[in-house]
Order: structure tokens, then C-alpha cells, then sequence
């Protein structure tokens, strides 16, 4: 796979990374969200915060989401209760098709 240089900029500072070059668009993008988000968080004007507090706000918002996102993957009891019934009805219904 073919590596690129790119120069992402984040909070008005620029970060190189060596990338694969099919990557580069989920780089930019991601660029793109969190320049958005800390914009946002930017507008709320709140006391005493400085940049640091906006950059910190800003990747506990991505980190929530990726957190919500793997929760909301992963099967709870209620799905694993109806999987195993699932089970128990193919298994059934293929015992009456050998019989």
C-alpha cells in the first residue's frame, strides 16, 4: 500500500502523518469534525477555559460517542435470551425435519 504525506490541521495548528493513500479521505474528514465540534464548543465563551479546556471537551465528545457506538454493538441480555430461544426453535424444527 502507497504511504502519503499529508498535514492535517487541528485548533490552527498543523500535524503531519504518514498515511496509507486510501486513508486520507477519513483523515480529512475526521479533520473536519473536530475543527466543526471545537468551533461549537469555541462558541460558548467559557470563563477561564483555555484552549486546552476546548481540545479536552472536544475529544470527551468523540470519546462518548465511540463509547455509545461499542455499547450499542454489543448484545444484552434481553438478545442473548432471544437468541438462545432461536436456537432452541431451529433446533427443534430440524430435530421434526430428521424424524
Amino acid at each position: 500500500m502507497a504511504k502519503q504525506a499529508i498535514t492535517l490541521k487541528i485548533a490552527g495548528r498543523s500535524y503531519p502523518f504518514s498515511i496509507e493513500s486510501e486513508k486520507e479521505e477519513v483523515y480529512r474528514l475526521a479533520e473536519r469534525e473536530v475543527n466543526g465540534f471545537l468551533a461549537l464548543i469555541k462558541q460558548q465563551n467559557i470563563r477561564n477555559w483555555g484552549e486546552q479546556d476546548y481540545l479536552s471537551m472536544t475529544a470527551l465528545k468523540f470519546a462518548i460517542a465511540n463509547v455509545a457506538a461499542r455499547l450499542s454493538r454489543e448484545p444484552d441480555d434481553d438478545d442473548l435470551g432471544r437468541l438462545e430461544r432461536l436456537d432452541e426453535e431451529l433446533d427443534a424444527y430440524l430435530n421434526t425435519l430428521e424424524g
